[in-house]
């Protein structure tokens, strides 16, 4: 059976490991500084599978010894927002400790595909590869495929319609000035700029880019993670069993959409190997500008990392 390390095993870490359990397409193992945290956890899920039916092991570690030979490893450690913070405050903390994961990491399992949560998304993604030394296709950031999913719900909410029939796509950096494409958008088939009213569209496109931050907000104590961590096993799930299913990730760009050196949120085909293809869109001027204004705030996080 493949093997899966999560580095985090906070909410989304946690959350993630129990996903994917239940999916048995992996062994999980769970990384966490707090001796006993991840133990903790891997033992709760460990006597779970029984009822779920999941033959799956679950192992907590404080060390990366356990994760040695890692098919994909998973980074969502790092600190979370809180009420007030924007993802841009948690860069200087956040990227010492991808810096130390991805070292750890690649030390015990040098062939690993990499898969990025920790924030500010895109940043932490570029510093992961260039660290990393890693070709692009193994360094992966879960953005569009987070902010597309919350875009699908707010739809088929307003719609009273199945999330089956609702495709939504997000691109551009992991933030408030994320690009939902409305155009290329759809429930069943028929473009969001038709299905919904203008100022209703628009209404859902703001709650979108400001969905991280609605969470936190409520929750006062931390982010999300339910909807963080389905989306990371579904990714993952992609890469093992060579899906080849495309979704909006953070990828290193080399000229597509325009830019370059830069790690974006675009669609990305997932497969075995890592992302195996980026899909072009055909944009009209206004998305291809915000998309530009998109990438310029992730160029400023970028240049602050000092790489």
């Amino acid at each position: 059976m493949a093997k899966v390390s999560i580095i985090g095993a906070g909410q989304t870490g946690a959350t993630t490991a129990l996903w994917l359990a239940q999916r048995e397409i992996a062994d999980i193992v769970l990384v966490d500084i707090v001796e006993g945290k991840a133990q903790g956890k891997s033992l709760d899920m460990t006597e779970a599978m029984p009822v779920i039916g999941s033959d799956v092991r679950v192992i907590g570690s404080n060390s990366y010894d356990k994760t040695a030979g890692s098919d994909i490893v998973v980074i969502t450690a790092g600190l979370s927002r809180k009420p007030g913070m924007s993802r841009d405050d948690l860069l200087d903390t956040n990227g010492g400790i991808v810096r130390s994961v991805i070292s750890e990491s690649l030390e015990a399992s040098p062939g690993a595909i990499f898969i990025i949560l920790t924030n500010p998304l895109d940043a932490m993604s570029y510093l992961a590869m260039k660290v990393s030394g890693l070709s692009r296709e193994r360094v992966i950031g879960q953005a569009g495929i987070l902010d597309s999913t919350r875009m699908r719900s707010f739809v088929a909410l307003e719609l009273g319609v199945s999330v089956h029939n609702v495709h939504c796509y997000v691109l551009g950096g992991h933030g408030d000035d994320m690009v939902p494409l409305t155009r290329h958008s759809n429930v069943a088939g028929v473009p969001l700029i038709d299905a919904l009213p203008p100022d209703r569209l628009e209404a859902i496109v703001e709650r979108t880019r400001k969905g991280g931050g609605e969470i936190v907000g409520l929750l006062k104590t931390g982010s999300a993670y339910y909807a963080p961590a389905a989306a990371l096993a579904q990714m993952v799930e992609a890469i093992l069993l060579d899906r080849n299913l495309i979704i909006p990730a953070s990828v290193y760009l080399q000229g597509e959409y325009g830019q370059s050196d830069i790690c974006f949120g675009v669609p990305a085909k997932l497969g075995r190997g890592g992302f195996k293809e980026i899909i072009e869109y055909d944009l009209n001027q206004a998305e291809q500008q915000a998309l530009e204004r998109s990438a310029s705030h992730v160029r400023e996080l970028i240049g602050a990392l000092n790489l």
